[in-house]
């Protein structure tokens, strides 16, 4: 079983390259010249430089002690969220910005959800000089302003969207108009695993630097490279592809992802598209999202902005159709119970994206044996006002 994408861009029957004839010269400029540019000499070298000495890598793989013993299980944490910017985002917007640079682009354009991606995407125009168009849904842009002055302080244009449901999956549709519309001067920072090919593809290759980290820490820390299991939030999906990727042949490891339940997936209020969803087209690749019986997006919901999207990335719809990796999902309360428990016990306050793989521990069984290496990819900054609106609440504290 291969989990890797074929040269048509598909992972199994998941994938491809939906695209309509005008941004066929985009995607095929793309498709020709990526894996050349990203194998070769100069670009490694650079992304290599950057990631170190400008991200900040390797990110720390830390033992959560009080987490451990309150589990009876050895918790380790993968510290995105120490990575510049505050999240795993960093990783791609890098890789992409010397791409761009070396297809000749001008300018660079993006979409964001929780306005990570689009806070990592000018950071790296600031860092190169580019102008930078970033597109946010207006319910995005209100509740994570913080990266919305972040953004404009790096100098990027924010374009509100109010389209639609006003969040990512509309941003994303705004950014693919304005791609194409100026083929020849830009380059479309996509923030996840998402979209035609070689998107997946390529964003899975930037984040991999995560597994390919854990592998040799664990052998640091455990004496052995692989863990019991990997467990990492799920929306359109790179940090979890990045998280799994170096483990993906090695079947003695538990690939968890975790989706978004928002108020439960028996409500029409969740995100969870592995759950409730079904295979169909999105964003030019063909893969699981949610959609009515006629084949219209449905529109999600989750109280984290970066997992609010109605669909997922091709590499998860093969992984969950093979079995290869087990999909579950969390409520906002189970989230937001997770995120205060972490807090608590080791003085870090995740993103509420990564407080969803939190929650899995409380879902899954575990041997005090177990090695659980949970993807901590973005931190809390950016979500104290949802956690402070709840953190009174005795029902989201953990006695």
């Amino acid at each position: 079983m291969s989990y890797k994408v074929n040269k048509e861009g598909y992972y199994g029957e998941f994938g491809g390259a939906f695209i309509p004839e005008l941004m066929y010269p985009n995607i095929k400029e793309l498709q020709d010249n990526y894996l050349r540019i990203i194998n070769s000499k100069e670009f490694k070298e650079e992304f290599a430089h950057l990631l170190k000495d400008y991200v900040g890598r390797p990110s720390p793989l830390y033992y959560a002690e009080r987490m451990s013993e309150h589990y009876n299980s050895k918790i380790y944490l993968k510290r995105e969220d120490l990575n510049h910017t505050g999240a795993h985002k960093i990783n791609n917007t890098v890789g992409q910005i010397i791409l761009a640079r070396a297809l000749g682009k001008k300018r660079i354009i993006a979409e964001t959800g929780a306005g990570q991606h689009g806070v990592a995407t000018a950071t790296v125009c600031a860092l190169k000089g580019m102008p930078c168009v970033v597109y946010m849904g207006r319910v995005d842009v209100e509740r994570q302003a913080p990266n919305v002055k972040k953004m404009r302080m790096l100098g990027a244009k924010v374009v509100t969207v109010d389209s639609g449901n006003k969040t990512l999956k509309d941003a994303t549709n705004e950014a693919m108009r304005d791609w194409i519309n100026h083929p020849e001067d830009t380059h479309y920072i996509i923030g996840s695993a998402v979209g035609p090919h070689p998107y997946p593809d390529m964003v899975t290759h930037f984040q991999s630097v995560i597994s390919e980290e854990m592998r040799w820490q664990l052998m640091e820390q455990t004496g052995s490279e692989l863990p019991t299991r990997v467990i990492a939030c799920v929306g359109g999906g790179s940090n979890a592809a990045g998280a799994f990727y170096h483990f993906l042949d090695d079947t003695k490891v538990e690939l968890i992802g975790v989706e978004a339940a928002g108020k439960g997936i028996h409500t029409k209020q969740s995100a969870a598209t592995l759950a409730i969803g079904r295979p169909g087209v999105l964003h030019s690749a063909r893969s699981y999202l949610m959609q009515t019986d006629d084949g219209q997006i449905t529109e999600p919901y989750s109280i984290s902005a970066g997992l609010d999207y109605p669909g997922i990335g091709p590499l998860h719809s093969h992984l969950y159709e093979t079995g290869r990796a087990k999909y579950l999902a969390a409520t906002d309360t189970e989230v937001l119970k997770a995120a205060f428990l972490l807090t608590r016990l080791e003085g870090i306050i995740p993103a509420l994206e990564s407080a969803h793989a939190l929650a899995a521990l409380d879902k899954i069984k575990m041997n005090p044996d177990d090695v659980n290496v949970v993807n901590i990819s973005g931190r809390g900054d950016k979500d104290m006002e949802t956690y402070l609106k709840y953190f009174d609440d005795e029902k989201y504290q953990t006695k």
